[in-house]
């Protein structure tokens, strides 16, 4: 596995550098080189690395799908800097379900597996494609999404470059059914009852 990762390099800073692509990004210019949280003193070159992604190369992969962000709340050296990361790692059989980054557009890069991607614009029309190691695919800012893992034997693992600091991310199944919006608003947006909702709903709701 981690000799997949170092493979995939090279392509890794073609991505990297492809964040270029998101230059007028939504977040605020500053008026200095970086910024510094209140309470940081003394920074050093530590304060601009970001060591999280070391677990990418070490241990079990994770049993379900699962997130590592670098955005400014994890790696406070992106603030200000208009952009951010994510590692998105899928075992076999997994997804990422519809989502948006509103403050964002993602750009993909699938380092190792296939994944099938895609994402729906204004007009209800769906972009679909199947991506395999080394390809790359982006997701325009604010649009729903998706990524599936359809492979039953295999894992994949993707990098997403963001244009912010923090882009957000807006789950659509959490927030039409975990968020509080009353059964019987979602019972006549979706034409069915309110039952079918509250099994959604208890479908959806973090195990005990």
């Amino acid at each position: 596995m981690a000799l997949s990762v170092l493979k995939h390099t090279f392509l890794f800073l073609v991505a990297t550098l492809a964040t270029a692509h998101f230059a007028e990004a939504s977040d605020p210019d500053i008026i200095s080189d970086f910024l510094i949280p209140p309470n940081v003193t003394g920074i050093d070159g530590n304060f601009f690395t970001f060591t999280g992604y070391r677990v990418l190369n070490s241990g079990e992969p994770p049993k379900t799908f699962a997130v590592v962000k670098a955005t400014k709340t994890e790696f406070p050296a992106l603030d200000g800097q208009s952009v951010s990361y994510a590692a998105l790692t899928f075992p076999a059989g997994s997804i990422n379900p519809p989502h948006t980054h509103p403050r964002s557009a993602e750009l993909l890069f699938l380092v190792y597996g296939s994944l099938d991607v895609g994402f729906v614009d204004t007009t209800g029309k769906l972009y679909a494609q199947t991506l395999q190691a080394g390809d790359m695919f982006v997701f325009p800012k604010g649009l729903v999404h998706y990524q599936l893992n359809s492979d039953a034997k295999n894992p994949a693992l993707a990098l997403s470059a963001f244009g912010s600091a923090s882009a957000g991310t807006v789950s659509i199944p959490n927030t039409l059914f975990l968020s509080g919006i009353d059964d019987n608003v979602l019972a006549m947006s979706f034409k069915t009852d309110v039952a079918t909702i509250q099994k959604l709903k208890a479908g959806l709701a973090p195990k005990a």
